[in-house]
């Protein structure tokens, strides 16, 4: 199966933001303004899933253990289906 360059690029660039943000190098705000950019129907149906979680999480969570658990879920359903 080939995969696209579009999909490549998008999957580094949401790689990089929520990589950024477990480090503390952007805030949720940031982080979720980079997530709304975002068009799922550009996504995997696992990447799309995944994403949503995370930011239904950013929504309603305000503990950061919690957000960190969906970031990485996040990060791997990108990073692996690319």
């Amino acid at each position: 199966m080939s995969t696209s360059p579009e999909r490549i690029r998008l999957s580094d660039h949401l790689v990089t933001a929520i990589a950024r943000w477990l480090a503390n190098h952007i805030s949720d705000d940031q982080l979720r303004k980079e997530l709304d950019a975002v068009d799922l129907a550009d996504c995997t149906p696992a990447q799309a899933e995944a994403l949503l979680e995370l930011q239904n999480e950013l929504d309603v969570c305000s503990d950061r253990a919690a957000l960190e658990v969906a970031a990485r879920e996040a990060l791997s359903a990108v990073a692996l289906c690319t």
